[in-house]
């Protein structure tokens, strides 16, 4: 029994190694081909885990303890679905809402604070640099009040029409 128990154990380590390496190489290959087989809970981080801690649990039973074979395999057994229950809430489940984007919507730029940085002319257009999250990003400016805007001006996105900002100038004074 202690063969199936390392071979648990060295099948883990091993998935978790190739998954390191060749993970994201291997999801593009399959492309989705093995999206029917998810379960939210049964993912592969769950399963593996459970398997490889399943191994190293009973090999470490078998080795050091002298409790009798069935009561190994059960042991062995219940600790690999605790550390796999660990693991999907300590590791999946977080995992899974960690995702982040960069991107964004010009639309959505409504409201937002920005800087001229090509003066805006009144029947024309300028840029101006609006922060977006952790960056920033220029954009196409026209002054929203058909009154020309210096560079350097402090602005307010007013509207966002075909891909184009309206801008006022932000007057800060009190």
């Amino acid at each position: 029994m202690e063969t199936v128990y390392l071979a648990c154990l060295i099948g883990g380590v091993l998935y978790a190694i190739v998954s390191v390496i060749f993970g994201d190489w291997l999801s593009q290959a399959l492309d989705g081909a093995l999206d029917f087989l998810s379960v939210d809970f049964l993912q592969p981080m769950t399963i593996v885990g459970g398997i490889t801690i399943f191994g190293g649990a009973g090999f470490l039973m078998e080795r050091y303890s002298s409790f009798a074979g069935p009561v190994i395999v059960l042991g062995s057994v219940l600790i690999a679905v605790a550390g796999a229950i660990i693991v999907y809430f300590l590791y999946v489940k977080p995992m899974e809402n960690s995702e982040s984007s960069i991107a964004f919507s010009v639309a959505s730029l409504s409201g937002s604070i920005g800087e001229v940085l090509v003066s805006i002319p009144r029947n024309g257009y300028g840029e101006v640099l609006v922060k977006v999250g952790a960056g920033n990003t220029n954009q196409i400016a026209a002054s929203f009040d058909n009154e020309p805007i210096p560079s350097g001006s402090k602005v307010v996105v007013v509207e966002v029409r075909e891909g184009v900002l309206y801008v006022s100038e932000l007057n800060l004074e009190l």
